[in-house]
């Protein structure tokens, strides 16, 4: 091991010693001011896991479902300052704050147990059913690969049709890169303890049609460094049927129609099919991508010599998804040598949550096993 690469480890070692674990909560407690951004969330705990998860997420503010003074229930604020602490804590009924747990050494798949009665997980669903309690809705889900999380319309729910409903719902478990650009000077890649899909001891057949497009509209567009990342991408969508990934401007798109495929040939283009209940080849994720910026969800920067040893560096780091490095000879001598350590959330995070009489939504258990 060079000495370079022992420095990382102490930088980041004393990086995490410098910061105190607390995991408690103080509940009606606020931290006004300093929002990254809200989300939703069902709990306190899933709030303070996904700050937590954010990659520069410090501390937090939970609206929790007895918030009277308006209707932003389940509002989890994202925080951070400078100092890494609090500018302010004041007395707030219906609130709870905390810290994030990165200085803990967090599980980054949480186990999500709760169920939340009169509680609906809106939107991002794929799939419905029909089941006789929420308990075996909870255990469909667990059991979908693509089910994150779930709401069941109980057997009072005022709709007599929809009673017993089971609907499953659709999170992204692998990381994405949110941003993706090109940009002469620096070099791009993924961390190589990244983790994209279940085990499987049947290797997947995968096959790319280079230079040809999938025609079709896409559902949804997602940016990608590489064909591979964008079948990946596809893989683990219950909606997406093939794919097709566009170079020039590093986008994936997801495409879904289960009637026919329309192939083009279309310079630039790679096109794929999804892969399914199979173990992916994953040897991508050890190619750097030369003039490519993963923009954003920096969790910090460090200097260093090399793109290999940002790697390491990420690789070694349970935060550390993706990276950027930025090379030496950078038009901007103030980056030179910077490596970005970056992340992105993986847990289960419905994109809105209410309150709705008769119904329970809950999480995948598939973490907890």
């Amino acid at each position: 091991m060079d000495a370079l690469f022992i420095l990382s480890i102490l930088s980041m070692t004393s990086l995490s010693l410098s910061q105190e674990c607390r995991p408690q909560l103080l509940e009606n407690v606020d931290f006004p001011g300093t929002d990254i951004n809200f989300e939703y969330s069902p709990d306190v705990h899933h709030c303070q896991h996904l700050c937590t998860q954010h990659p520069s997420c410090l501390f937090f503010t939970f609206l929790r479902a007895d918030w009277t003074v308006d209707d932003r229930h389940f509002h989890c604020y994202l925080k951070k300052t400078p100092s890494g602490e609090p500018n302010v804590q004041t007395p707030l009924v219906g609130v709870t704050s905390g810290y994030s747990l990165k200085p803990c050494n967090p599980d980054p798949m949480p186990c999500l147990p709760n169920v939340y009665q009169n509680v609906d997980f809106f939107g991002a669903d794929y799939r419905a059913l029909f089941t006789n309690t929420y308990q075996e809705c909870q255990r469909v889900c667990t059991r979908d690969r693509f089910c994150g999380f779930f709401t069941f319309i109980k057997e009072d729910f005022a709709n007599e049709q929809i009673r017993y409903k089971c609907h499953l719902k659709f999170s992204w478990p692998i990381p994405r890169t949110l941003n993706v650009n090109r940009k002469p000077g620096v070099v791009s890649g993924f961390s190589h303890s990244i983790q994209l899909s279940q085990p499987s001891d049947i290797a997947c057949s995968e096959k790319f049609f280079p230079n040809t497009d999938f025609e079709g509209s896409a559902f949804e567009s997602q940016p990608a460094g590489t064909p591979e990342q964008c079948l990946a991408l596809c893989s683990v969508n219950p909606r997406c049927s093939y794919f097709s990934f566009q170079s020039n401007s590093l986008s994936c798109q997801l495409k879904n129609d289960s009637n026919q495929v329309v192939m083009k040939s279309q310079e630039g283009v790679t096109s794929g099919i999804a892969t399914h209940f199979c173990q992916q080849d994953t040897s991508w994720v050890k190619t750097a991508l030369e003039e490519v910026d993963f923009q954003g969800s920096d969790i910090r920067f460090e200097l260093m010599d090399d793109v290999e040893t940002c790697e390491k560096t990420c690789s070694i780091d349970q935060n550390c998804q993706f990276y950027t490095y930025v090379n030496e000879n950078f038009s901007d001598s103030t980056y030179s040598r910077r490596c970005y350590l970056k992340r992105v959330t993986t847990m289960p995070a419905p994109p809105k949550i209410t309150k709705l009489d008769n119904v329970v939504s809950g999480f995948t258990k598939r973490t907890c096993i």
